[in-house]
This record gives C-alpha cells, sequence and structure tokens, in this order.
C-alpha cells in the first residue's frame, strides 16, 4: 500500500461527498429550527396507524443517530405519542437523513439515495405496527414529564450553528473514521476480495450484521465504508444491510431502549431492524435491480486511484470548507472535556451523566431538569459526561429526572 494513494483515494472520497455534505447539513439545520418538536408530537400523539406512518414519514428526513433518537423518542412518548409512533420513530430515523441521502447519491447513485430511506420507512412503519400488536401499555415504563425547550436567538444564526457546528461535533470524529477506513480499503483490500464467498451472499450479511449491530455509525459515516466494500466484492444487499442496521442500531442504544421502554419492546424494536435489513438485502440481491450502481460506485473507485486526475476546484473547495468545519468542531468538543469539569461559580455543582453521545443528549438532559425546583441554570457536556447545575437543587431530584430519560447518573464528580 503506498502512502501517495491512500491519500489520494482520501482526498477524491472527501471530495465527492463534501458538496452534498454541506448541502445536507444545511437543509438539517432548517429543519432542525423552523420545524418545533412539538409539530412531531402534535402527529404522533394519535392512537392509530397514521401516527405509525406519520412517525416514519417524519424520521427519515432528519439528521439523528442512534442515540440521539433516543431522547427525542422518550419525549414524544412524553408528548403521549402511541407506542407503535414511538417505535417507528425509533427505527426509522437513525437510518438515514437528508444528509446521508445526499452523501449516498454522491457515492453510490441515485438507486441506493431512493432505496435507503425507502426501506428505512417501510421498516419504520412495519416494526410501528408490530410494536402496537405485540407490546401493550403496561409493558412502556413512565418517566417524568420534560418540558419542550425553546431556544432563542437569530433564527439564520441557529441554522449555521446547528448545520456547521453542533452537527459536525456530534458526527465529524466518526464520519472522518469512516472516511479514512474507506481509503484504506480502497489501497490496502485486494479486489474482489467479498467474491471469495462465492455463492452465499447470506453470509456476507450476516457478517456484516455481527461487524455493525454493537458498533457506534453514523449514516453518514458509513456511507463511504460500504461503498468502499462494495468495490471489493460486497454484495449490494450486504452493503444494504450496513447502511441500515449500522445506524439504526448499537450496543449503547440496545441498552438506553430497554431501560427506558422496556424488555418487550426493545426485542420487538431489534428484531424489526435486523429482520428487515436482511430481508431487503436478500431482496435487493434477488432481483439485481441495482446491480447498474456498480458501475457507478466502480467508476468512482477508478477516480480515486487514478493519480493524474483530481477533483474539480469547486469540489476542492467544499472538501477544504467541510474538513476546517470538522477541526474546529472536533477541536471545540476536545476542549470542552477540560472546561466542563472546572466549574467556576462556587454555587454550581457538576455531576456525571453517563450515555450521552451528542448534543441532542445534552438538550434532553437539561430539558429535564432546566425546570426543576432549585435549579436556576443547567449546563450538559457528552464530551466530558457531566452535568453543571446552579441552585440549590438536591441530588436526589437530580437523579430521578436524568435516570427517568434514560440516562446514567453516577453522582457528584
Amino acid at each position: 500500500m503506498s502512502i501517495h494513494n491512500f491519500l489520494l483515494s482520501l482526498l477524491n472520497v472527501v471530495c465527492e461527498m463534501a458538496p452534498y455534505l454541506l448541502l445536507g447539513f444545511f437543509i438539517a439545520g432548517v429543519l432542525h429550527v423552523f420545524v418545533p418538536q412539538r409539530f412531531y408530537a402534535n402527529y404522533l400523539s394519535r392512537k392509530n396507524k397514521f401516527s405509525v406512518l406519520w412517525a416514519a414519514l417524519l424520521g427519515v428526513p432528519l439528521p439523528l443517530c442512534s442515540c440521539g433518537v433516543i431522547p427525542t423518542a422518550i419525549g414524544l412518548r412524553n408528548e403521549k405519542a402511541s407506542k407503535g409512533a414511538i417505535a417507528s420513530f425509533l427505527i426509522a430515523t437513525p437510518q438515514t437523513g437528508i444528509d446521508s441521502i445526499l452523501a449516498t447519491f454522491s457515492l453510490m447513485g441515485l438507486g441506493f439515495a431512493i432505496i435507503r430511506p425507502t426501506a428505512a420507512l417501510i421498516t419504520g412503519v412495519c416494526g410501528g405496527l408490530l410494536v402496537n400488536r405485540l407490546v401493550s401499555e403496561d409493558d412502556i415504563k413512565d418517566d417524568v414529564t420534560t418540558s419542550c425547550q425553546v431556544e432563542s436567538g437569530n433564527r439564520i444564526w441557529r441554522v449555521l450553528k446547528y448545520a456547521y457546528y453542533d452537527m459536525l461535533r456530534d458526527i465529524g470524529l466518526r464520519l472522518l473514521i469512516g472516511l479514512v477506513v474507506a481509503a484504506l480499503i480502497q489501497v490496502a483490500v485486494p479486489d474482489e476480495f467479498f467474491l471469495s464467498f462465492g455463492s452465499q451472499p447470506l453470509l456476507q450479511m450476516l457478517v456484516i450484521l455481527v461487524i455493525a449491530v454493537p458498533m457506534y455509525i453514523c449514516s453518514t459515516g458509513s456511507i463511504p465504508v460500504a461503498a468502499a466494500l462494495m468495490m471489493k466484492g460486497l454484495s449490494p444487499g450486504a452493503a444494504l444491510v450496513m447502511l441500515m442496521a449500522g445506524p439504526a442500531v448499537n450496543l449503547a442504544s440496545i441498552l438506553v431502549v430497554h431501560k427506558s421502554m422496556g424488555r418487550c419492546f426493545t426485542s420487538v424494536y431489534l428484531m424489526t431492524i435486523v429482520g428487515f435489513a436482511v430481508l431487503f438485502g436478500v431482496l435487493l440481491n434477488a432481483t439485481g435491480i441495482l446491480n447498474s450502481q456498480l458501475s457507478i460506485i466502480n467508476s468512482h473507485a477508478a477516480c480515486c486511484m487514478d493519480t493524474s486526475a483530481l477533483p474539480s476546484l469547486f469540489k476542492i473547495v467544499c472538501a477544504i470548507v467541510l474538513t476546517l468545519l470538522i477541526i474546529f468542531a472536533l477541536m471545540m468538543k476536545f476542549f470542552s472535556k477540560f472546561t466542563s469539569k472546572r466549574p467556576l461559580d462556587p454555587d454550581v455543582t457538576v455531576y456525571r451523566v453517563e450515555d450521552m453521545h451528542c448534543s441532542h443528549c445534552e438538550a434532553a438532559v437539561v430539558r429535564a431538569v432546566e425546570d426543576l425546583p432549585g435549579v436556576e441554570k443547567a449546563k450538559a457536556s457528552a464530551s466530558a459526561n457531566t452535568l453543571s447545575i446552579k441552585g440549590t437543587a438536591t441530588e436526589e431530584v437530580i437523579r430521578a429526572a436524568v435516570e427517568g430519560i434514560g440516562y446514567t447518573f453516577k453522582g457528584r464528580m
């Protein structure tokens, strides 16, 4: 493996995705700022089949990862959303988002960009209907109701901050890891490596499931990895399994869902994701409707490995902008690990809270405690696993609120 080929491969993959990612992040910011959470609750609180459909339809474009979707779903439950709608939202939302749809199109073609959100929608609806039928209301745990945080400030600034800081702070590291792994696969793994499985594409899917389900991978970061593996002979069906099951669930989210929603709900939720991922993968391989996409992916591979061809100036500029934004967001996240542990105000108490992974987790924890008696101000940090409370609220009250939304409270730092 040559360092030159690796760097050129990495450059071309980043340049291919950067314009679509920047656009997708911006659209995600617009959805976050201009579509209030109450809008979703109004459609999901109806206890009928349509609430399950609405949950999946509303969740597909949202850029929430498998951990960030959980506090949002718990908030919807506190808004009296039906159990089926909660399951549908939990299953469909993390599999895709407006940013990952555009990024999928950039690397894997129009076919995957259409089938991926369609599969997420169908899986979410079927999972919600199964939960409505198999899970009783008594199996869903009741927790404290959290307030709905109202953000203030200039809306344009909030769109840009969420799109190019909050989201990149949440998924930037996993996106970088995915891009680096994709470049390594392209230059280090022998061509047609996965063809060694011969006529056993189902075995490919099972191997992918064993690797992808416990991992914490975002819907965008999984794209370059899946594309790179397809270049080495992975079947389109197995690639779809990675794109569905990998972002939809991980070990941490399974534990939190089990704690918050109960064992029966968690079993149906997990089996639906795994079962439908394999089902869609088998159907995709059987029909061969995406075989034409292999030529698109292979053309990207040839471009990435061609030392004489460089991306266009526009793509290079987008790649530079995206890289600088990711570096800035990750640096701020790194420094927050230290600043969040040192309270400057003597009236501030710092608690350790685990299982937070992104800004949505932070917001959920803050919402849970900010209106408690004795809390003047609250701030959460996922990178430092801390919750800073200014005021006279007791530790028992804080613990009850935090554990009530599914996070692990470890007491004072």
